[in-house]
């Protein structure tokens, strides 16, 4: 298994591509289907990033929050397009909407995706800068063949869970989520258990 953390000590790291699934819970909203989607940066205008088989369509999305601390678990929020009225149509065919949908965010590197991006003349973006030459050379960017590197589905960063908790906005431009992870919909508190004093004599208190 590669790990990508390595390639960003190098001196020109690979562009990060940040892809999303949506997975509709069958218990909550029917239905087991899952949708893929990614940001659209680093990849060239209006292209799908296909990435361990799974085609990620583009979709304008900004994604924040992800940043665990040692106080509390992290509750990020999910602002997604709705220029096409994508999301609305989902929601509106959904009971319960889409609160308690599974969001998982994967990341990884332009080097890791499949080949087959890299046909019909796709370019990649590095470092927010099109990508054309190589060693005074021109990619080909046509060949079916990843330039630049190996295609690895299990070269990700560590993969994120959280499970959609709210709508916390929604209009014709775009609908925002605030997500939580799976403990804090459960109503885990942590830490789970203090170790008191009076419980153990002769030591201070402390949490595990």
């Amino acid at each position: 298994m590669t790990s990508p953390v390595s390639e960003l000590q190098k001196i020109n790291p690979s562009s990060i591509i940040e892809l999303f699934q949506l997975e509709l819970i069958t218990a909550i909203h029917g239905s087991n289907t899952i949708y893929y989607f990614h940001n659209g940066v680093n990849t060239n205008e209006n292209q799908d990033v296909i990435f361990a088989g799974n085609q990620y369509t583009r979709m304008p999305i900004e994604a924040s929050g992800f940043d665990f601390t040692s106080k509390k678990l992290p509750r990020p929020r999910l602002s997604i397009s709705n220029i096409l009225g994508t999301f609305t149509t989902l929601i509106l065919t959904l009971p319960q909407g889409l609160e308690g949908a599974k969001v998982t965010r994967i990341r990884t590197l332009s080097r890791y995706i499949d080949n087959v991006n890299f046909t019909g003349g796709d370019i990649l973006l590095e470092d927010g800068n099109f990508l054309i030459q190589e060693n005074g050379g021109l990619i080909d960017m046509e060949s079916g063949i990843n330039p630049f590197g190996t295609p690895d589905p299990t070269a990700t960063f560590a993969t994120q869970i959280f499970f959609i908790d709210r709508k916390i906005a929604e209009n014709r431009n775009g609908i925002e989520f605030e997500l939580s992870a799976k403990m804090d919909l459960d109503g885990v508190r942590l830490p789970k258990r203090q170790v008191l004093p009076e419980d153990f004599p002769g030591v201070g208190s402390f949490f595990a």
